[in-house]
């Protein structure tokens, strides 16, 4: 699958710009990050698992990471792509574990992206370019703030990798400032 054929799938069943946003973030993060870990060659595919990662929560929010499935086979998609999709749900909405490396990465990347995302609206620059790891982390112990992201679903993220926390909090921090303002 294409970035524009995945693109045009995403908007087919994603209209709000929050979700669209959100999922151009998560498909940087994971593009980065098949750059970093050697998985360059599978770059797109990191990327496009990033960038449909929701496909389903907007229009089917209460069949999160089932009704993607459906969607996915029914456009052929492979099922390498289907897998990841669902896996990053793991425990919340999905019971199928993440395995491969860039499932793990999704699965971490897909909550930490949002907290960064609204720690850097916070800062007076609305950038991630000025923020450093101490100021995240702060947010992070944080409870009240961003509440929706899941901080368990982070910190699993990182034991799942075998990188600590704040490995993955310095890491995915790197990963935004290389395409967000």
């Amino acid at each position: 699958m294409t970035r524009d054929e995945a693109w045009s799938l995403l908007t087919e069943y994603n209209h709000e710009p929050f979700h669209l946003q959100h999922a151009e973030t998560v498909e940087g993060v994971m593009r980065y990050f098949a750059n970093r870990l050697g998985y360059e060659a599978e770059a797109d595919f990191w990327a496009n698992a990033g960038l449909l990662h929701d496909l389903d929560f907007e229009q089917y929010p209460d069949e999160h990471c089932k009704k993607c499935v459906e969607i996915l086979r029914a456009r052929g998609a492979d099922e390498r792509l289907i897998h990841a999709v669902a896996s990053h749900g793991y425990g919340l909405c999905s019971d199928v574990e993440p395995e491969h490396e860039m499932e793990k990465v999704l699965f971490a990347a897909d909550e930490l992206t949002g907290l960064i995302g609204a720690a850097a609206l916070m800062r007076p620059s609305k950038s991630v370019q000025d923020m450093e790891l101490k100021s995240l982390k702060k947010k992070f112990k944080d409870k009240k703030f961003a509440a929706g992201c899941s901080r368990d679903v982070i910190t699993q993220g990182a034991e799942r990798l075998g990188w600590t926390l704040d490995g993955l909090l310095e890491r995915t921090l790197e990963a935004m400032r290389s395409f967000c303002p």
